[in-house]
């Protein structure tokens, strides 16, 4: 494990948004949704998730995320990800989603 000093950490804007909408995405190489997430004063921002197995579209919508906002933005398959959903495998790989346990204000920064 590489040990990191506190400006290290300050750098990384890990931030809650809420989920506004989310899609399918036939085209990613693995099972993954397209997300759209309100961030608050940072804006709304896109991004894939590999998060089929565990969340349909339906009960996605509303809820609060966190997400990694200051890496550069990458496209994958014909899509651009604007910020990096966070989350932890399970006992089979399968993602789950970082997420807070009570509703903070859209773009609060992990502190």
């Amino acid at each position: 494990m590489d040990i990191i000093n506190w400006n290290d950490f300050e750098k990384v804007e890990l931030r809650v948004g809420t989920i506004v909408e989310v899609a399918d995405f036939p085209e990613a190489r693995k099972p993954a949704y397209k997300v759209k997430v309100d961030f608050g004063e940072l804006g709304t921002k896109q991004s894939s998730a590999q998060i089929t197995k565990h969340y349909t579209k339906d009960e996605l919508v509303g809820r609060q995320i966190l997400g990694v906002v200051n890496f550069p933005k990458k496209q994958i398959a014909n899509f651009m990800s604007e910020f990096l959903v966070t989350g932890l495998a399970d006992e089979n790989g399968d993602i789950v989603l970082a997420a807070v346990d009570k509703p903070v204000p859209n773009g609060s920064k992990l502190i």
